[in-house]
């Protein structure tokens, strides 16, 4: 199949494709005219590439996920220190996320939001500490 049939069975656009391509991710057959020929194994990756992604897993990670699941003879637990690294960067980040609101909610109720010049969020980001992120 082409690559539009590819990307409306997979939910990826073609760019996507294209560029798993580009970095080896997917490898798909080339027909005599030189025109890429997508097979269901491919489909399959490229959906397995769409999951992962959204759950947050990045191009590299889900490199080492597919080569996983590729491999017959891996140990699930090559598989799970990879879910597990992930799961414990989305806490970290919610912890932080969790932190900026509670700044930024603190800076919006100590504003008075009137027609008066003074205003503590512009006082906190002009004086305030760095926000790391």
């Amino acid at each position: 199949m082409n690559i539009g049939d590819a990307a409306e069975r997979s939910g990826l656009p073609a760019k996507t494709i294209r560029y798993y391509e580009e970095i080896g991710l997917i490898r798909p057959d080339r027909g005599d005219n030189g025109y890429r020929d997508y097979r269901a194994a491919d489909i399959h990756k490229l959906r397995f590439l769409q999951r992962s992604r959204g759950l947050g897993f990045s191009v590299e990670e889900c490199r080492q996920l597919l080569a996983l699941y590729e491999d017959r003879d891996r140990a699930s637990a090559d598989v799970r220190q990879i879910a597990s690294a992930k799961l414990t960067e989305i806490d970290r980040k919610i912890r932080e996320l969790t932190e900026l609101r509670r700044t930024l909610e603190t800076l919006v109720h100590a504003c008075h939001g009137n027609e008066r010049p003074d205003c503590p969020i512009l006082e906190e980001l002009a004086e305030g500490p760095a926000v790391q992120s």
